[in-house]
């Protein structure tokens, strides 16, 4: 039996490294990776699919990163903060009231307390939407004043009609008594998901993914973008146009919309609900900096519309002191945007203007001292669980069961999953394919 596995981002490379039959990875790229890429230029290192650090609870998980990275990492303490004002408040929010100006930090604790009490009496109906969970979980102030302008900033969708799946995504959800002492002043950590998280010493992210593609490159084919997938007589055949391939067994770890638009004879009510399908797009801006060490946070988030386009800056030279020359620091500035705005074919040029204006108006970074400025985009960076998720997704996937065939993958499966997450689906499909 032979097994075709569409796509060589993380999820495809993860299943081929466990898959124990004989299978072939089509790349439409030069290279794989996904989101998972790094571009490395005049010594400075990018991960330009995003932000990303490893953590996980999983064992499993955490022994495939210790063996594909053997030693190339570094153990970090999160240092994250939310601009709020011209203040740097502690994240999440809910853990760093006591640095709100004073006002702020009482109508949130007022509002926090207020609400508990009124949620414990079930005087507070049950939330059915995303903007109502967070009324419901934090109340007025901190939910006005941070949760809905970040969330409304980087979905680009209105919070009132996103789905209470996104809580799937890992939402931090403090103890109350946590909020209360934070108020006071006392100290204290939420979200401790990846309050301690590791980072390749060398090779930015993609040095977790080239190990794998390493071993499996008789395995890939490049520059292969399918453009066809069709089944007959129990095998499927897929086509870039040019040549065709053929399997007894397909999993696609491809975006679900492009994996739709590939096929024939797909009912008008599955090409609906794919179209209906919401999706964010992401533009990333690498800035390289001629001084050293020009803070040590981990990650800035940007709720304020007034503040910039950006929802989020990484500082990747405190991840490593190997992705930055020696003396300079980096900025990764993220951008996220629905698939038609018009951000998206603004020229490099015209991004690049802006996004240095707005850094250097936050204090981030002086236009003089900026040696190394770059963009890309990815086309799909995160999924939207907008009201009608669900049911669009299962009338999706419904049908690809009936065509037999399965996925693997943030995109594939349609799921907001972080790298952990992608690895565990693809270690588990692994392990049902070679049982069978």
């Amino acid at each position: 039996m032979k097994i075709g596995i569409l796509g060589g981002g993380l999820s495809g490379l993860t299943l081929g490294f466990h898959l124990k039959k004989d299978f072939e990875i089509l790349e439409k790229n030069s290279e794989c990776g996904g989101l998972c890429r790094s571009l490395t230029e005049e010594g400075f290192t990018f991960d330009y699919g995003g932000s990303h650090v490893i953590f996980t609870k999983d064992k499993d998980v955490f022994n495939l990163y210790r063996k594909l990275l053997h030693g190339n990492w570094v153990k970090r303490k999160r240092n994250s903060k939310i601009l709020f004002k011209g203040r740097y408040i502690k994240y999440p929010f809910e853990n760093g009231l006591y640095q709100l100006p004073k006002q702020d930090n009482y109508e949130c604790i007022s509002s926090f307390i207020k609400n508990l009490i009124e949620v414990s009496k079930g005087k507070v109906k049950k939330p059915t939407n995303f903007q109502e969970w967070m009324y419901y979980t934090f109340g007025k102030g901190i939910t006005e004043k941070y949760l809905i302008p970040y969330n409304r900033k980087i979905w680009n969708y209105p919070p009132g009609k996103l789905s209470l799946e996104l809580l799937a995504s890992g939402i931090p959800m403090p103890p109350a008594e946590d909020i209360i002492k934070s108020s006071l002043g006392i100290k204290t950590e939420g979200y401790h998901q990846n309050l301690i998280f590791y980072y390749p010493i060398q090779g930015g992210i993609n040095a977790l993914v080239k190990p794998m593609e390493e071993k499996l490159r008789d395995k890939i084919t490049y520059n292969f973008e399918v453009k066809s997938v069709a089944r007959e007589g129990g095998k499927f055949t897929v086509s870039d146009g040019k040549e065709e391939r053929k399997y007894d067994k397909l999993v696609s770890c491809m975006p679900i919309p492009d994996l739709i638009d590939s096929m024939d004879g797909v009912p008008k009510d599955v090409k609906e609900a794919k179209n209906n399908l919401k999706y964010n797009s992401l533009i990333t801006v690498m800035v390289g900096i001629d001084e050293p060490r020009i803070n040590n946070i981990s990650w800035m988030y940007i709720p304020a519309e007034e503040d910039g386009d950006f929802n989020r800056l990484s500082f990747p030279f405190n991840f490593s002191r190997y992705v930055a020359p020696e003396g300079k620091s980096s900025v990764l500035v993220e951008i996220t945007c629905l698939p038609n705005d018009p951000l998206l074919k603004q020229s490099d040029d015209k991004i690049l203007k802006q996004v240095v204006k707005d850094l250097e108006r936050l204090g981030f970074a002086r236009n003089s001292k900026i040696s190394y400025r770059n963009v890309r985009r990815s086309e799909y960076a995160y999924v939207i669980y907008d009201l009608d998720y669900n049911k669009n997704s299962s009338k999706v996937f419904k049908f690809l069961k009936k065509r037999r065939i399965e996925s693997c993958g943030r995109f594939a499966e349609f799921k907001y999953m972080n790298m952990a997450a992608c690895i565990r689906s693809a270690m588990n499909k692994a392990k049902e394919i070679n049982s069978t």
